[in-house]
């Protein structure tokens, strides 16, 4: 039987090349053990702590995921990024070297005879009005061409500063569950009013579980790989969350 496979928030870079190493090793074994039986794997944002494309140079490391990943896309199985907050400055160089399919927005699919919702998460639901105006700023043309003036090495160290800045005092938010008032679960019962999915799948919170959002339909978080090693699996049988052992 053939699986879709979702998974997100590694933050591969952080918080150190030792601990980022030990995860991205355990990303790959995870990879290369989906490829066996996957119709399709969905990376569903913030892979990388911080990614910026310059024309002509990258940040260094995360070869052995790329290159599984690559390997996996040559192999016929569709891999879909979306990007997420840390890594929203992909642009052509992942798909042209990978092969990924890159996404930026929420989609909705059918999958095994499910309707889906699947996305990172970032920026959806009510509140939150400082982030969505700091997203709108960082996905202008106007910031990226200022950012890429920076000369690499001066550039992707301050933004991997600010990207483990970031996600320290998100650590410290992602300690509190607000249950129904979750911007996430609110967005999901927003669309439900609109049009009928049986699953909602996102990433960002770093909280692995489910919510109902009504007797029809389901919210799940995929969790994170900086504490949970999770991730979801769709089948005929329904989608089940479940954990790497690393």
């Amino acid at each position: 039987m053939r699986k879709t496979y979702f998974i997100s928030d590694l933050h591969l870079g952080s918080p150190s090349h030792d601990s980022s190493l030990k995860r991205e090793k355990a990303f790959v074994a995870w990879l290369d053990a989906a490829s066996h039986d996957a119709d399709a794997i969905y990376l569903v944002g913030d892979v990388f702590d911080f990614w910026f494309e310059y024309k002509r140079a990258v940040p260094r490391g995360f070869v052995r995921c790329l290159g599984k990943i690559a390997e996996i896309t040559d192999s016929g199985i569709p891999v879909y990024w979306f990007t997420g907050n840390h890594d929203m400055w992909i642009f052509d160089y992942l798909p042209q070297e990978c092969g990924i399919q890159l996404l930026r927005k929420p989609i909705s699919i059918s999958l095994h005879d499910k309707k889906v919702m699947v996305g990172h998460g970032d920026g959806l639901g009510p509140g939150d009005h400082a982030y969505k105006f700091m997203k709108a700023f960082f996905d202008s043309s106007i910031c990226q061409w200022l950012f890429a003036r920076l000369h690499p090495n001066f550039g992707i160290w301050l933004a991997s500063s600010m990207s483990g800045y970031s996600r320290g005092k998100a650590i410290e938010k992602d300690k509190i569950f607000h249950g129904d008032q979750e911007w996430l679960f609110q967005h999901c019962q927003q669309e439900e009013n609109k049009q009928h999915h049986d699953l909602y799948i996102f990433g960002h919170r770093h909280f692995p579980g489910e919510m109902k959002v009504n007797e029809r339909s389901s919210y799940w978080n995929l969790g994170d790989w900086l504490h949970h090693y999770t991730y979801g699996v769709l089948d005929q049988n329904g989608f089940e969350l479940k954990k790497w052992e690393i």
